[in-house]
């Protein structure tokens, strides 16, 4: 989508307009950001590493959690 480069409050604020949830592995962002302010709901994920391998465990919660996304609202997912 051409938003590389784009800093946290920039990306959510464009990511507001096009979708319903914004799925990250930054754990800071809900400090650096006034998550709030955004119509977009917020997952954050917390596997044993960044790595594919051990995101693809998460894959049952993240869907779980799609099923009710809230904007403006924080989500964390873990193993």
């Amino acid at each position: 989508m051409g938003w590389a480069g784009l800093r946290n409050g920039d990306l959510l604020y464009k990511a507001e307009r096009d979708f319903d949830v914004f799925i990250t592995v930054d754990r800071n962002l809900a400090f650096q950001q006034n998550l709030p302010k955004f119509a977009i709901a917020v997952l954050v994920l917390h596997g044993h590493s960044n790595r594919l391998q051990d995101l693809l465990q998460l894959v049952p919660k993240i869907l779980e959690a799609l099923n009710n996304p809230q904007p403006g609202k924080t989500v964390t997912i873990s193993c």
